[in-house]
C-alpha cells in the first residue's frame, strides 16, 4: 500500500492557483477512493479533472503510476491536444485522453470524468439488456445512464464525436464490453453517480446468478416514482457523503493531498 510520498515528484502547493489546486487535491481523492474500492485496473483506467477558468486545461494520471499512488501533485496537465502544459517525468495514456478529452470539450458542466473497468460493470456493459431495472441502486441511475458501442481501444479519434452524441446529457454512460463512465460538476457528484451506478451492476450480476427468468423487475410504476425522485440526478446528493469518503482515505490511504 501506498504511504502517500512518491519519490520524484514535487510538491505543487503554492505553486498553482488554489483552483488548481483544489481540483488536484479531489482528483487524487477520486483515485484513492477507486483504488480503496479495488475498482481499479492496475493502471489502464482514467479519471480526469478541468481545471476552472476559460482554458480547456485538465488535469490526467500519470501512465505506470498505480492509482493507490496518485497525489495532488503527481497528475499531469495537459490541454485539449493532449500536450502536457508543465515539467513533468510522465507521461498519459492515449486511450484515456481520446475518451476524456471528447466529453470535456463537449460539456461544460463534465468537471470530473471517471472510466472504470470493473469486473461487475463491464460483465453488465457486456450483456445485451444492459442494465435491468431490479434493484433501487439501478432504478436510482436508468434515468441518467446512456449505451456506447464499442469500437476498439481508445485510440482513433474519430470515435470521439459517437461518443459524446451517445452520451448526450446523460451523467452516466455504459460502455458496452467494455466498461462504466461518469461526469459530474464536482468530485462528490460525479464519485456518487459512480458508486451507485457500480453497486447497481454488481446486484445484478449477483442477481442473474440464479439465472434471468427468476429475477423480479421492479414494479412500471415503482420506476416512474423512482424516475421523479432521482430526475435532478442522483450525483447531486453527493456533497453529503463526500467529506465523509475523505475522512476515510485519510485512515486507510493518506497522503493524495501531497
Amino acid at each position: 500500500m501506498a504511504d502517500g510520498s512518491m519519490t520524484g515528484v514535487i510538491s505543487l502547493k503554492g505553486k498553482v492557483s488554489d483552483e488548481e489546486w483544489k481540483a488536484r487535491v479531489d482528483l487524487a481523492a477520486l483515485y484513492r477512493l477507486v483504488a480503496l474500492h479495488g475498482w481499479d485496473d492496475m493502471i489502464y483506467t482514467h479519471i480526469s479533472a478541468r481545471i476552472p477558468g476559460p482554458e480547456h486545461h485538465f488535469l490526467i494520471n500519470p501512465y505506470g503510476m498505480f492509482f493507490d499512488e496518485i497525489t495532488a501533485s503527481s497528475l499531469v496537465k495537459i490541454d485539449l491536444e493532449g500536450n502536457a502544459l508543465q515539467e513533468t517525468p510522465y507521461f498519459i495514456n492515449p486511450a484515456g485522453f481520446t475518451i476524456h478529452s471528447a466529453v470535456h470539450a463537449a460539456r461544460e458542466d463534465a468537471m470530473f470524468v471517471m472510466h472504470l473497468h470493473t469486473d461487475q460493470g463491464v460483465a453488465v456493459a457486456a450483456q445485451k439488456d444492459g442494465l435491468l431495472p431490479i434493484s433501487q441502486n439501478s432504478l436510482a441511475v436508468l434515468g441518467g445512464l446512456a449505451y456506447h458501442d464499442y469500437e476498439g481501444i481508445a485510440l482513433n479519434l474519430d470515435e470521439r464525436e459517437r461518443l459524446v452524441a451517445d452520451l448526450g446529457d446523460k451523467s452516466l454512460m455504459l460502455l458496452r464490453n467494455h466498461g462504466t463512465l461518469a461526469v459530474g460538476p464536482t468530485a462528490a457528484a460525479c464519485w456518487t453517480s459512480m458508486f451507485f451506478l457500480e453497486r447497481a451492476c454488481k446486484q445484478q450480476v449477483m442477481a442473474l446468478s440464479a439465472g434471468r427468468d427468476g429475477v423480479l423487475i421492479a414494479p412500471e410504476a415503482a420506476q416512474t416514482v423512482v424516475r421523479g425522485q432521482t430526475a435532478g440526478g442522483i450525483g447531486m446528493t453527493g456533497a453529503l457523503g463526500w467529506a465523509g469518503c475523505l475522512r476515510q482515505l485519510d485512515r486507510n490511504l493518506p497522503g493524495y493531498d501531497a
